[in-house]
């Protein structure tokens, strides 16, 4: 079954859902620094300063490594949201930093791909302690995202799909073989969990029967 991430709430009737439901927290860089008791990743934070129309917030970042990222089920490397090839230049330079840092000796790290990005530019990347972010525009996500898990597995590392608010996006994931994917819906109303969260665990026999099928 896919592991399901709810952006990080402080809404208690919302996480006493998401915890009975058995999803996790994504928690970001740019938020509270909270997990509410939570296993969690980490995000960058820098989805929400491009929304702000701000440069990625280094202090923000380092901040909430230095609390939580010892901990985290995994980190996203600073990006650029749509930077295509500019992004993937960036994160290589902050992987090698957080990469040879004592405290995060045991760390997963995730790369973020979107437009423009292709498979042969991660490749030499990846392994069991990096893996995928899908992230982009929905078009290009959900048009790339089976080649990018097909990717992230041969290199022994997982694949992991952002803003993934619906049933057939759940489906979808499923379909392509996805390791885990978040939504904030979920985070803002507990009544959108039961669909969702049914979603993922039909979609897991859906997604393996499709698999069965297309060999």
């Amino acid at each position: 079954m896919m592991i399901a991430y709810a952006s990080r709430t402080g809404t208690r009737r919302n996480l006493d859902a998401l915890r009975t439901a058995g999803w996790r927290l994504l928690v970001s860089a740019r938020g509270v620094l909270r997990t509410e008791g939570f296993c969690y990743a980490l995000d960058n934070g820098a989805w929400t300063s491009f929304q702000r129309g701000e440069p990625f917030h280094v202090a923000a970042f380092e901040r909430a490594v230095a609390r939580l990222g010892a901990d985290a089920d995994w980190i996203v490397v600073p990006d650029i949201v749509m930077g295509g090839l500019a992004s993937l230049q960036f994160s290589r330079g902050w992987l090698d930093r957080l990469r040879h840092r004592r405290t995060l000796s045991g760390a997963t790290f995730l790369i973020a791909v979107q437009n423009g990005i292709k498979p042969g530019h991660v490749r030499g990347l990846l392994g069991p302690q990096v893996g995928i972010f899908v992230g982009g525009d929905t078009r290009w996500k959900l048009a790339t995202m089976a080649q990018w898990a097909r990717v992230a597995h041969a290199h022994g590392a997982i694949c992991h799909v952002g803003r993934v608010n619906s049933v057939r996006r759940i489906h979808l994931c499923a379909g392509a073989d996805i390791d885990s994917f978040d939504g904030s819906g979920v985070s803002r109303f507990a009544s959108a969990l039961p669909p969702l969260d049914l979603a993922r665990r039909q979609g897991d026999v859906e997604g393996w029967l499709a698999r069965r099928i297309l060999r």
